[in-house]
């Protein structure tokens, strides 16, 4: 009998995720529907981890470290959008295209550029009619996630950090002064290897 497969489990990753409105139309350029996102957003934000987000005329991009499954976190933003603005906005089409797209941030390097990208998405936004972004609203985000790798600073060439274990051997060899690996280890030490 095979064992079972664990469940993958997306918490404790963070995200930068996009989706768009049905046919690219723009409907955030409209103040209403605007407002009534970001109380979407407000009434659904200790369950999404998020950080920052951008309300664009036509989609929407977000950052975030979802507690479960991203796609739980997509589901209850556009669809508890939906539901709102069907019944408050009477909108009796699609509000968004089907999907998204989304990328696992992996170090700070990676955080740093989709923040840059997200500043210059609100800065092109204004440009388009509106933009919305996350740190100026009154929404209370979630600080900046911290168990992302930090940068490296040191260039590498790829190579062993440390001689090769048979040089170290083959330098002992001769010596008759060390007996114990105590010995050993204080002589590397002196010699810096």
């Amino acid at each position: 009998m095979r064992p079972s497969r664990e469940l993958f489990r997306q918490a404790d990753q963070t995200y930068f995720a996009s989706f768009q409105t049905a046919q690219r139309q723009c409907f955030f350029r409209n103040e209403r529907w605007s407002t009534l996102f970001l109380h979407t957003l407000e009434h659904y934000l200790p369950q999404l981890g998020l950080h920052e987000f951008v309300i664009m005329p036509d989609h929407i991009h977000l950052l975030l470290s979802p507690p479960t499954a991203l796609e739980k976190s997509i589901q209850l933003i556009k669809g508890g959008f939906s539901f709102r603005g069907r019944r408050e906005l009477q909108w009796p089409g699609d509000i968004w295209q089907l999907g998204f797209t989304d990328h696992r941030i992996r170090d700070i390097e990676d955080l740093d550029i989709h923040l840059q990208y997200l500043a210059k998405n609100k800065q092109s936004g204004r440009s388009e009619g509106k933009a919305i972004r996350g740190t100026d609203t009154h929404l209370m985000l979630h600080p900046l996630p911290q168990w992302l790798k930090p940068r490296v600073d040191a260039v590498t060439n790829g190579g062993a950090e440390a001689p090769p274990l048979q040089n170290n051997i083959s330098f002992l060899a001769g010596r008759t002064d060390i007996h114990t690996a105590e010995d050993a280890a204080d002589l590397f030490r002196k010699l810096g290897i």
